[in-house]
Formats: C-alpha cells, sequence, structure tokens
C-alpha cells in the first residue's frame, strides 16, 4: 500500500488503513417532520476505495496528471472524493466560489485554462455554452451519473497507485474570494498542503477521531487527512447567510460535532438560534471562527451556548492560512480594550514556523527582503509573513505576483494585504485592508482603527468606515447597518440613534474625526464568508449619494 512519498492524497491512504471503519464523511439526505437531519455515512476505506473509483473515471475520461480540472461540485462527499480521486491521479483541482457571480466566474475559468470539468448535471450543460472561457475544456465528468456511480460502487482489493509528485509538483488552483478586487488563483504545491494540515493539527490539537462541521466546504477537505469525520452542513456555500440555522444546530448536537470552522456572520446566526431556543452546543470543543474581525459580543454568546469549547480566531488567507492565531479568551480580555481605543483587533501570535513582520508602506513591488523597511513596536504598517504553507505565486498573473511577493534567499514572504502594528511581546494587531484605510488631509484612519468603538453600540449587526472622495483628501464616514428590528425610519430616529453612536465610540481619541453617520439595510460582503464587507462600493456609491 503506498503512504510514503509526497502526494497529499497519502493522508486518506494513511486513515483508510489505520481505521478503516471509522466514519469519514455524514452527508445529508433530508430533514425529518422533527427538524432532524438525516445522514448518508461512508467510512474512511469506503472514501479511499471510492475516491480510487473516482481516479479510474478521471482516466477513462482522458484526464491525466498534470491536467488542471474545474470542479464544480456540490460540498460533501462528492467534493472529498473528487478531489481526492484527482490528488491521487496528479491531476490539478481548480477551485471557485459559485457564487462570486457569472462575469468574474468565467474570467476565473479562463484565466486557469482548464482542460478537464467534473462538475454535476447543470455545470456540465452549461460548460457547452459558447463562452471563451470554455473552450479549452477536453474532457468532462458528470458527477453522479451512471457511470460515477458504477465508477465509485467498484471495489478493488489493490489500492491504486498514487501519482509520484515531488513537494513542489502542483496540487490545486484555489481562488481568492476578491473581497477588495478580481479574485486571483493561488498555486499550491503538494508541499503546501501537508505544511498546512500540519500546521492545523499542531496549532489545535485536532485528534483522529473527532468530529467536525466545517461551514466553508474547502475546509473539510482537511479532515480525511486529519482522520476526523466530516459532517457536512446544509447550506448554500454562495449563499451562507441565507442558511436557516435550525438543522445546522440540529446535526451539531446529534451528530455530537466536537470541531467547526466558520466565519462570524454564520456563527452568529447559530449563536442567535440557540440563544432564542435555549439549546446548548456541548460537545463542542473548538470552534474556528474567521473570514473578518469577530465581536466581543458574538465571542461572550459562543461562550453560553458552547461551555466546553475553545474559540479562536485564526487570521491569515487563501495565500497562506494559518499566520497567527487567539482565544477568546484573551480577545475578551485587555485586547477588547485596546481595539476600543484604536490598536486594532489583536489576532494572536506566529503559529509555529510562520515568522511575521511590520513594514512600512510601499505602493509598487518589493524585490527583496533587503528592501523592505521595517517597522518599530506599534507604528502601523503593511503585514507581511513567511513560513512553509505561504504560497509563492499567483496562477497566470505575473505582475500580482511581483506586487504580493518578496523574495528572501529559498524563502517567499507573502504581502497580506492588510495593515496592522506588533506590540513589544510580538502580538499582531489587525487594522483592516490597506486599500481600505480612509486617507485624508489629517492623516491616515484605518478602518479597523475605529469601527470596533461603533460596533459596541448593541443595535449595530455590522459598520464600515469608508473614505468620501478622493485620497489623500478624503471625509471619513460611518455606514450602519442596524440589527432587525432596529433601522431608523423617521429623522428624529435616527439623530438619536447617530448620538447614541457617537457616545459609546467616545472612548476612542478619534472618533469625533467621523463627519457623516448614514444607515443602510444590508451592506455589500462577500461571497465566502459573508462577513467581509465591500467597503471600497460602499466609499464610491455613498460619494455619490451625498454629494446629491
Amino acid at each position: 500500500m503506498n503512504v510514503t512519498g509526497s502526494n497529499v492524497a497519502r493522508h486518506l491512504r494513511i486513515a483508510a488503513s489505520v481505521r478503516p471503519e471509522d466514519l469519514a464523511t455524514k452527508s445529508p439526505v433530508g430533514v425529518t417532520a422533527s427538524g432532524a437531519v438525516r445522514h448518508e455515512v461512508r467510512t474512511f476505506r469506503q472514501l479511499d476505495q471510492e475516491s480510487d473509483g473516482a481516479a479510474g473515471r478521471f482516466i477513462e475520461a482522458g484526464i491525466t496528471a498534470g491536467d488542471r480540472v474545474l470542479l464544480a461540485v456540490r460540498p460533501g462527499h462528492d467534493l472529498i472524493v473528487g478531489m481526492f480521486g484527482l490528488l491521487k491521479l496528479g491531476a490539478i483541482p481548480v477551485a471557485i466560489d459559485p457564487g462570486m457571480g457569472w462575469s468574474a466566474f468565467l474570467t476565473c475559468v479562463r484565466r486557469s485554462r482548464p482542460t478537464a470539468l467534473v462538475g454535476v448535471n447543470a455545470a456540465i450543460w452549461l460548460s457547452y455554452l459558447p463562452f471563451a472561457a470554455f473552450r479549452t475544456l477536453r474532457h468532462r465528468v458528470t458527477v453522479g451519473d451512471s457511470a460515477w456511480r458504477r465508477a465509485l460502487a467498484a471495489t478493488n482489493p489493490t489500492p491504486r497507485p498514487l501519482a509520484d509528485v515531488r513537494s513542489d509538483t502542483s496540487a490545486a488552483i484555489l481562488f481568492t474570494s476578491g473581497s477588495t478586487g478580481a479574485p486571483k488563483g493561488v498555486s499550491y504545491t503538494h508541499g503546501m498542503f501537508d505544511a498546512q494540515i500540519e500546521l492545523v493539527r499542531t496549532t489545535y490539537g485536532i485528534r483522529p477521531g473527532e468530529t467536525d462541521m466545517a461551514m466553508l466546504p474547502l475546509f473539510a477537505l482537511f479532515n480525511p487527512a486529519l482522520g476526523t469525520t466530516t459532517v457536512t452542513p446544509l447550506l448554500d456555500p454562495s449563499r451562507p447567510l441565507a442558511a436557516d440555522p435550525a438543522p445546522l444546530v440540529a446535526a451539531l448536537i446529534a451528530e455530537k460535532v466536537t470541531c467547526s470552522f466558520g466565519s462570524p456572520a454564520i456563527w452568529g446566526k447559530v449563536a442567535d438560534h440557540c440563544e432564542a431556543k435555549g439549546l446548548k452546543l456541548p460537545d463542542l470543543r473548538r470552534l474556528l471562527v474567521a473570514g473578518a474581525p469577530v465581536s466581543g459580543e458574538l465571542l461572550a454568546k459562543l461562550r453560553v451556548i458552547a461551555p466546553h469549547c475553545v474559540t479562536h480566531t485564526p487570521y491569515g488567507a487563501t495565500e497562506c492560512l494559518p499566520v497567527t492565531t487567539i482565544t477568546a479568551d484573551e480577545l475578551l480580555g485587555e485586547a477588547r480594550q485596546l481595539a476600543l481605543r484604536g490598536q486594532g483587533t489583536c489576532v494572536g501570535r506566529p503559529v509555529s514556523g510562520v515568522e511575521l513582520r511590520v513594514i512600512r508602506e510601499t505602493d509598487g513591488p518589493i524585490a527583496t527582503l533587503a528592501e523592505a523597511a521595517q517597522c518599530a513596536p506599534g507604528e502601523i504598517g503593511e503585514i507581511i509573513a513567511t513560513g512553509p504553507s505561504v504560497t509563492r505565486e499567483y496562477d497566470g498573473l505575473p505582475e500580482a505576483t511581483r506586487l504580493a511577493k518578496i523574495a528572501d534567499g529559498d524563502r517567499v514572504w507573502h504581502r497580506m494585504g492588510d495593515l496592522g502594528t506588533l506590540d513589544a511581546s510580538g502580538r499582531l494587531f489587525f487594522l483592516g485592508r490597506r486599500v481600505e484605510a480612509v486617507r485624508t488631509a489629517d492623516g491616515d484612519l484605518p478602518t479597523e482603527a475605529l469601527e470596533p468603538a461603533f460596533r459596541q453600540h448593541p443595535h449595530v449587526f455590522r459598520c464600515a468606515l469608508i473614505g468620501l472622495g478622493a485620497a489623500p483628501g478624503q471625509t471619513p464616514a460611518l455606514v450602519v447597518e442596524p440589527r432587525a428590528g432596529h433601522f431608523p425610519e423617521s429623522d428624529v430616529a435616527r439623530t438619536a440613534f447617530i448620538k447614541e453612536l457617537s457616545s459609546v465610540a467616545s472612548v476612542h481619541p478619534q472618533a469625533e474625526r467621523v463627519k457623516h453617520i448614514v444607515f443602510q439595510r444590508a451592506l455589500p460582503v462577500d461571497v465566502r464568508h459573508n462577513a467581509k464587507i465591500h467597503r471600497l462600493r460602499l466609499a464610491q456609491d455613498w460619494t455619490a449619494r451625498l454629494a446629491r
């Protein structure tokens, strides 16, 4: 049995060998009248055999090692089977968020130049439309048709040999969310995936036999390698915030989920549902909430509904994950008061093997680390990171790679695109996206320096600091999305709400620099997490609206 080498799919082969009868996946197939979620299950042995069968089906369809394969498969068991089948074959899966919009999706497909498509029936039919993005496709495999079912049902007593790859061999192309620009394909190697798996395992103490519910589909792909059971949540990954929290909570309780990853938006819905129904999540031991800054109110709620759980808020990006991590207990202590006074949101210390620096802002590329001027402790600058899981390039975008990567001998540093500071003890404080900072004649205002002071108002669901007009003469403004039932419908109500906001934010010495506070029923957010606010779009919209 091939369990050596550099192919990241070997981790599933090892799990199938060590714990063959343990459950690998639980996929929802319906909800009973009582609200319980019914699941179809597979063991690690079955998952290994079915991904072997998928690899055979891919070969039969003409897919070979090195081929780029667009994956258009629903989250859950089929996605895991398809991904590991391609990795076993040495093909390169291309994963693009399905909800980014048709035009953006086609742009990503065209740029990644896939020669094959593995997808559900609807995706296969769409691929025959006369779009330039699909012209490179030569092979198609329909997930769920009779040929697919036969391939997965076939059992072979001899496991399929894994493709012989090196640690620097291309493994996958994963696209960024595009929250502050066009989505970009990030090139992953087998070695980078290995490093991520080890970092996640050691940083959070994940053990084989645990049960995980990942609210972000791609994070479920770590589980077979970690030897943990994957419970697929009942949600649409293109619209996670529209999910009904009732079946999510029902599955979390019934399946005794011990670990979960999700955005603040989805866990806010889960927490509100549990609070309203008087429910607890007694088996949850570890929760990772990421994708956007997490409010102190949500962290406090999670303490109540999951009394035996340690909540972590990792910091990272598609290009490098994880970078730092911090627990809720740390965040709700001294760090929360520092955030309210403008120091930024503490995101903790670097995980093992990752090195951080904060450097002076530079608009153009930085060719080598020697050209980067390091900031003093407490000085605001641009965050950069290096480590074994840091990716080295964007796919087919040499200029974007040049702008985002810094050479340092054999290492590469990634420019996170974020502003932050390091304190004297090595803690990193996040101050927001660099392109979203408000640039005024009186100095810059990073978004996460001011927003926490206003977010603490109990009727604020989320808010965004934006700059009206053109930099460097922007006027600071705050756009507030109130909680349900608290939108100010009259001038009197708006005036009162603004007065309350100014009062709670008075702990911040620069809160008075916000010249306009306006309200919007729903702020535009990213597709992946439904938590990252599109501040640049808001700034453009409100600059035009207030001018009128």
